[in-house]
């Protein structure tokens, strides 16, 4: 069953390779092979969560992969949706090929599959590869433009993410050389095998790895200091990878941390180490994204500073520790995933109408498309953590967790920076949306098909603000679990 669900978006990213010319038809595989994902994806998820972990050979999910599983399929399956309208308009109004259409449906499902391969693996060294495929396959989704900004981002996100991938490489083969002598050749770099002699690892070699691989995925996640590829990747691809670069695969790298973050604290070593570290670089993430907010001039580039700043609280969730600090943590990557996308969504619709990305430019959104801008609207006061949406209410949890772990400090300087980053935000925004439209512009929706996924996005975060469901609340309880519950 769950190689079934790992190869199916492999199956559809050559489907719709083989369909040339085909534009319709293409649209349709992907909708198509996308529902199939968000079914399988979601009955995967509901399962694990109500019976626990599925394990067959080399593949493995629990509730963490679970979480991570519910992820790929909801977002993909809308982010899929908003392609169909947004590369439509590309391919009629800008003028891109009928094989850079095929190109992006391949590269796209192919994007997918090595997500979700990262989240199915039951194999350390499987992860590292996984991961490190998602930048080769995503890189040239960066690149889709074929311009001088996007090629030149291209290459920095592949230069630097595979710098750090690196890294995340050497932390791996630290982390298999602490279980060599307990668990010989064959089974050391399985996490199930890892976890079960937890204790008896070499605890040295097991913080060098851990440095490593925090700095190596870390760089992937967008976390301050190694976050430089990531403004320029998220503002130069199209609005839907956009919206997969923030809100899937950076939690894809973050799933990687967690797995060493775990196996630390069931170690010798305690969790202590792995959380400090965490924390130390979830604040150093939230300063240099609110210093980049403030001065941002580009919209795109504001979203994806916006995703440094929420990987930053992620991380910060997990340092604090707790019930509080891990529930709200893993609440926050769903909660970010879903506001984010609506976000890019919107900024693909903006971008399609107005022809810029400069904030300057960009004026009286509310009378030229007033569906978008209610819809930006929402997502900002969501993402800068306005009550009553989702993301509220994971940073309040964050917080609680500060407090009650006695991490004063770093609690009252999380709170500042994110009210400055709230102020700045929204004031980019308001600009944005309200004032006078450009001469000559005229009043009309890009595409009104394309706001169907944004509403879909919309609901959600507000529902989940207001009443989270049982079975995703008891899922996430079961992901503290494993974290030993503290």
């Amino acid at each position: 069953m769950i190689e079934t669900i790992a190869l199916l978006p492999l199956a559809v990213s050559l489907i719709c390779f083989l369909l040339n010319r085909r534009t319709r038809l293409i649209e349709a595989t992907a909708i198509i092979g996308a529902f199939l994902l968000l079914i399988s994806g979601g009955y995967a998820s509901i399962s694990v969560f109500r019976e626990g972990p599925w394990s067959e050979g080399m593949w493995y999910i629990d509730q963490l992969s679970a979480l991570m599983m519910l992820i790929i399929s909801f977002v993909g399956f809308l982010a899929i949706l908003y392609s169909i309208s947004y590369i439509r308009h590309e391919h009629e109004e800008e003028g891109i090929s009928l094989n850079m259409v095929r190109f992006y449906y391949t590269s796209l499902f192919m994007f997918i599959f090595t997500m979700v391969l990262v989240v199915v693996s039951n194999n350390l060294g499987v992860v590292w590869i996984a991961v490190e495929a998602t930048t080769l396959v995503s890189a040239f989704l960066v690149g889709f433009y074929n311009k001088g900004t996007s090629l030149e981002a291209a290459w920095k996100y592949l230069i630097i993410c595979s710098v750090g991938i690196a890294l995340a490489l050497l932390g791996t083969i630290f982390v298999y050389a602490s279980s060599i002598g307990i668990l010989g050749e064959e089974s050391g770099m399985n996490w199930t095998s890892l976890m079960a002699a937890a204790d008896q690892l070499d605890p040295s070699l097991l913080k060098f790895g851990f440095v490593l691989v925090l700095i190596g995925y870390g760089t992937k996640v967008g976390l301050a200091p190694m976050h430089t590829w990531l403004p320029d990747a998220h503002s130069q691809s199209p609005s839907p990878v956009s919206a997969l670069l923030s809100g899937v695969l950076l939690n894809c790298a973050m799933y990687a941390v967690l797995r060493y973050h775990i196996l630390l604290t069931h170690s010798s070593v305690g969790g202590e180490f792995s959380s400090d570290l965490l924390l130390l670089f979830g604040l150093i993430s939230l300063v240099i994204a609110a210093a980049f907010i403030i001065v941002q001039k580009d919209y795109k580039r504001l979203l994806a500073y916006s995703s440094i700043e929420h990987m930053g609280i992620i991380s910060i969730g997990f340092g604090f520790g707790g019930f509080w600090g891990i529930f709200g943590a893993l609440l926050h990557m769903l909660n970010h995933a879903l506001t984010k996308s609506l976000l890019f969504f919107s900024a693909g619709n903006v971008l399609l109408k107005y022809k810029t990305r400069g904030i300057e430019e960009v004026r009286g959104i509310a009378r030229t498309m007033p569906f978008t801008a209610v819809l930006l609207l929402i997502g900002a006061l969501a993402i800068t953590g306005s009550p009553p949406f989702s993301v509220f209410t994971s940073e309040i949890m964050v917080m609680t967790a500060g407090f009650d772990q006695g991490d004063v400090w770093a609690t009252v300087a999380y709170i500042a920076i994110i009210v400055v980053i709230f102020a700045a935000f929204m004031a980019h925004i308001s600009k944005m949306v309200f004032g006078e439209p450009p001469e000559g512009m005229k009043k009309g929706e890009v595409s009104k098909v394309g706001l169907l996924p944004m509403i879909v996005l919309a609901a959600t975060i507000l529902i989940m603000g207001l009443y989270l469901p049982d079975l995703l609340s008891d899922g996430l309880r079961s992901i503290v679990d494993l974290f030993g519950g503290a």
